[in-house]
């Protein structure tokens, strides 16, 4: 899948592609020029006293590695903006494979792992990309040129090529094999370092708050230092190579100088012909070590190339219909018909043979103990999962044969945790329909108790958000979150617990105000709390995955023990309080 993409954006951008290897082809041939020019402008000038062709022959040098010089600015330039793009391409479909994830996939590689797959390793892919098209196209060209130009020179030196070439090549080689397993580590520790730092920063309140600061430093530092051992072990064996690579260079130079003075004190050589063969030989060599090093670059963009291929290959659980059918009603109810779910790898089914149904008109509570199932059966119903038995039914039609844009532009939630954007308050509420306009967004916000408070804020609608919310309270965030759902108007309203951070005052006028709004539309309502569904037209109680009562409260209070606890003990508690 990433190898496709690459070839797709490569062979897209064909042309630039061209005229790279065109730059690099007439830097390399510039490049192999010069040191032939020096050795002849030594023997032919400089030897013979003879000026003109000093002036002539530098003049021509000049313009040779003016030539070069621009050549190689430009392939450069062209490089980095194909890599580039490369990786910019690369961001958005990493970005979007992961937006079609359902929940199951998404918990299966955790946001830190995501995000550093999204951003770190995709860097790295973009940093090889960038050295292969600058380095990988030169130094071949580079190599093969300087061994042409070196035994034009003199054949007679040949063999110091051969003896030097395989072992810088070997040598590097040895070193790099040894780095790929290290790589592996810093790359797995990356996520572990994002993992912990991103639990600490959300879970900053907790961690004050139960004094756990001292055992979160340990347990990054624990991170951090695996992490910081694995780069170090990289960093000494880079270090290791760098000077095998320069007595592997200046041994070379020696071994030139000493056997090609040999050569020309018999005369079988000249003083030009041995410098350019010098210089030859250090351009093969560092066209080997260009190479080389690169190849080191090779083992972590591979490790990140395959962790970015590991999302792109993955598909999403809850995969659309070939076929999708529309949505027939405009109205349509919510039915769940003996409906079983298990998460991947559990022992025992989270839903187990529930069936109720939603009609529009109608709010349908569902209540029960912490764990019960509320949350993931809700989560059914807009296909965040899909069911592992029975069946999820939309006006008439199973939610797995809908097209998934008809389906979600029927429902409108508000989940468990209220999550809001950055940006300000009216974006983040005309997410729920662009087009709204402001006197529709202050009618959702009077219906959602929230009127007041945006009012007093100086910006009013154009106050800002912070990430997440944070600059507001829960019961602040919690009221933009379903102003947020009014304001689209849907046919469903799934509620997840809406009113757990609101007081009992103002839970009762929201409710209040909200039934009119609701009068047409299916109102799916998981709660916490008694108070918040006591009127409610249908009332479904689950117990350990499985309906143990529905009815209204006054029907559920004689024929349903489970809903009679949940009931004494709020209220118990509420007196105790």
């Amino acid at each position: 899948m990433l190898l496709r993409l690459v070839r797709n954006h490569l062979s897209g951008t064909g042309g630039r592609v061209a005229t790279l290897l065109v730059l690099q082809l007439t830097a390399t041939l510039a490049s192999l020029y010069l040191p032939s020019l020096n050795g002849e402008i030594i023997d032919n000038g400089v030897a013979t006293g003879n000026t003109s062709y000093i002036v002539g022959h530098g003049g021509l040098m000049l313009a040779v590695s003016v030539l070069q010089i621009i050549t190689t600015i430009a392939a450069t330039w062209i490089g980095a903006g194909l890599s580039a793009g490369m990786a910019a391409r690369l961001r958005a479909a990493v970005f979007s494979r992961v937006g079609s994830f359902s929940a199951q996939e998404v918990a299966r590689f955790g946001a830190p792992t995501l995000i550093s797959r999204t951003t770190n390793d995709v860097t790295q892919v973009q940093l090889v990309t960038n050295v292969a098209l600058t380095m990988m196209v030169t130094a071949p060209m580079m190599m093969i040129g300087g061994v042409i130009m070196a035994l034009r020179e003199d054949v007679g030196l040949s063999w110091l090529v051969a003896v030097a070439v395989p072992l810088l090549a070997v040598s590097v080689g040895l070193v790099i094999r040894a780095m790929i397993p290290n790589f592996r580590r810093m790359q797995t520790s990356v996520d572990t370092v994002n993992r912990i730092l991103r639990e600490q920063i959300t879970g900053v309140r907790v961690v004050r708050a139960f004094v756990r600061e001292g055992s979160e430093r340990e347990r990054f530092e624990v991170a951090n230092t695996e992490y910081t051992g694995s780069a170090i072990a990289v960093g000494r064996l880079m270090s290791l190579a760098f000077p095998i690579v320069m007595v592997i260079l200046n041994l070379s130079t020696v071994a030139v100088l000493w056997f090609g003075a040999q050569r020309i004190d018999s005369g079988q050589m000249q003083i030009g012909s041995m410098t350019a063969f010098m210089t030859y030989l250090m351009q093969i060599l560092m066209s080997v070590m260009m190479a080389t090093f690169m190849s080191m670059m090779i083992p972590r963009a591979a490790v990140s190339a395959g962790r970015i291929d590991e999302v792109l290959s993955t598909r999403s659980s809850v995969v659309p219909p070939s076929d999708p059918l529309p949505m027939a009603q405009a109205r349509p109810d919510v039915v769940l018909e003996d409906v079983e779910f298990s998460y991947p790898g559990a022992d025992s089914p989270v839903l187990c043979d529930v069936s109720l149904r939603a009609q529009p008109g109608r709010t349908t509570a569902i209540i029960g103990s912490t764990g019960a199932g509320k949350t993931t059966l809700l989560d059914l119903v807009p296909r965040l999962h899909d069911v592992t038995g029975g069946r999820v039914l939309v006006g008439g039609v199973d939610v797995r044969e809908l097209d998934p844009d008809a389906l979600w532009g029927t429902i409108a939630v508000v989940p468990q945790k209220p999550f809001l954007f950055t940006g300000t308050i009216a974006t983040n509420l005309r997410q729920g329909r662009p087009e709204a306009s402001d006197d529709e967004l202050w009618d959702a916000l009077r219906i959602a108790q929230a009127e007041d408070f945006v009012r007093d804020l100086e910006l009013g609608l154009d106050s800002p958000i912070a990430q997440g919310g944070t600059n507001l309270s829960g019961g602040q965030r919690q009221r933009l979150s379903i102003a947020r759902a009014l304001v689209r108007r849907p046919a469903i309203y799934l509620l997840d617990d809406a009113f757990s951070a609101l007081d009992l005052t103002t839970d009762a006028r929201l409710r209040a105000a909200l039934r009119p709004v609701v009068a047409d539309s299916v109102v799916l309502v998981v709660a916490q709390r008694v108070s918040s569904i006591i009127d409610a037209d249908h009332i479904v109680v689950l117990d350990d995955g499985r309906v143990v009562g529905d009815g209204t409260h006054e029907e559920l209070l004689a024929s349903c023990p489970t809903y009679v606890e949940i009931v004494e003990s709020q209220a118990a508690r509420e007196e105790a309080a």
